[in-house]
């Protein structure tokens, strides 16, 4: 039994030292090829969002609209005219172009004029919709950066508890061999070494699971980032701050991307609105033709305008703009209702996240402290012959199951922090986001009436 303690003692002076060696050697091993370098989670995310497919489509989305802007800032195309009028088909000049002199050739150009307000405002709703593709790209990209961030997590939590968990089989094994050296010198019962090994059997299955669970979490983790991952972790997770801790007035809150989302709607349907306004004047169209005669004949030159006849405005333009008119009603309402949604979910998540941090907390500097005090003090008892190894295989079952809550308990916590910390994206985390200053900035100040 002696050895048994001796043993048992020294195992966190070897651990120590073999961490030491670890650390030492990691940066030789890396160097030559014969291990990965660590990931952080930094990295972790910088490389979702470079795998990421749905950033690369909401680009391509932003792109496309602000090239649809530029086209309708344009003029139409101008018509060309080609044609014969007046053509004979009986009689002497039948089917004859010069004979008649009704008959000409004629060319033309026509130029439809729509007012530059409206060409403005078309070329704004484009640009409206390229905002609201940017808003669903900061979205999407907060969602990657949080989804990453919880991979992240589990594979990071997951080995800490299966790390946990191995040491608890080592000491484990130590103290059935213990109990088996005992009985043998008939210092100890049978039914020690019964325990110690129903024991052992409890924690190995409880490794089986955990290392389902760390496969699962691997597995996640490469769905984000794209590749293997089969490197170790860096660093620990900064799960006690988060930068929107005091940042949650509703000024801010609608910067966040599903109000920015929303916002960009709204701002859509008001230059629906303006657009439908504007229609109520009537666009033009100029039109100049060439006719040409036979020989003993002039030519002659037309020219001509068209302009729409708004002759049922209350019934046509005006139902339009009332009809944009309701829908921007829509979008705001919309948006006002998701701002209270979101504001309450944002602080019940904060809340959570509050209070899980003081029941961490409090399991880390009182609970496994405690629990680990119970367990030494069951094996002293032990030592002095004073308590039975069931005793102590309690004490210190109690005591791991302590600090595997205390684990579990940081890893929940740690995960609302991402949740919480993620509702807005790093843009530092995004070496691709698209332009977002408009291609046609005069559009959006001339449908305003600015200068």
């Amino acid at each position: 039994m002696l050895a048994f303690f001796v043993i048992h003692w020294a195992r966190p002076l070897r651990e120590a030292a073999l961490s030491s060696v670890l650390v030492l050697a990691a940066p030789l091993l890396w160097a030559t090829g014969a291990a990965p370098p660590p990931l952080s989670l930094r990295e972790a995310q910088q490389l979702a969002v470079q795998h990421s497919r749905q950033l690369q489509a909401q680009d391509a989305l932003s792109r496309s609209a602000r090239d649809m802007a530029v086209s309708a800032g344009q003029l139409p195309d101008p018509v060309l005219k080609l044609g014969v009028d007046n053509l004979p088909l009986s009689g002497p000049a039948q089917l004859s172009l010069t004979q008649d002199f009704m008959t000409m050739r004629r060319i033309g150009l026509m130029q439809e004029l729509p007012r530059a307000e409206k060409r403005q405002l078309k070329a704004e709703r484009f640009e409206r919709d390229a905002e609201r593709a940017q808003a669903q790209r900061q979205q999407a990209l907060a969602g990657i950066q949080r989804d990453t961030a919880l991979a992240w997590l589990d594979r990071y939590y997951t080995l800490a508890l299966r790390t946990l968990l191995l040491q608890q089989l080592e000491e484990t094994r130590l103290q059935e061999q213990g109990a088996l050296i005992a009985f043998r010198e008939g210092k100890g019962a049978q039914a020690d070494v019964f325990a110690a090994r129903t024991a052992l059997i409890e924690i190995e299955d409880r490794l089986s699971q955990m290392d389902s669970q760390a496969r699962n979490a691997d597995l996640m983790l490469m769905r984000w980032t794209g590749t293997q991952t089969t490197r170790p972790l860096l660093g620990t997770p900064d799960w006690q701050n988060t930068v929107l801790e005091g940042k949650l007035s509703k000024e801010e809150l609608r910067q966040h991307p599903p109000l920015a989302v929303l916002a960009s709607q709204v701002d859509a349907a008001e230059t629906e609105l303006r657009l439908a306004q504007a229609n109520t004047k009537s666009d033009w169209a100029l039109e100049a033709t060439y006719l040409q005669r036979g020989p003993a004949y002039a030519n002659m030159v037309s020219l001509g305008v068209s302009i729409p006849l708004q002759w049922d405005q209350k019934n046509r333009q005006n139902r339009d703009i009332a009809a944009r008119l309701a829908q921007l009603d829509e979008a705001r309402a919309n948006q006002d209702d998701a701002l209270q949604s979101y504001e309450a979910e944002v602080r019940t998540l904060l809340n959570d996240w509050q209070t899980s941090k003081e029941r961490a907390s409090r399991y880390s500097h009182q609970m496994v402290p405690a629990a680990s005090q119970r367990s030494a003090a069951a094996l002293s008892s032990y030592r002095v012959r004073k308590g039975d190894l069931d005793s102590v295989l309690g004490a210190r079952q109690a005591e791991i199951n302590t600090r595997l809550q205390a684990l579990t308990l940081e890893r929940d916590t740690a995960r609302l922090w991402a949740r919480l910390n993620y509702l807005r994206p790093d843009t530092a985390i995004d070496s691709s986001a698209a332009v977002t200053t408009p291609i046609n900035p005069n559009a959006a100040k001339a449908a305003k009436g600015q200068p």
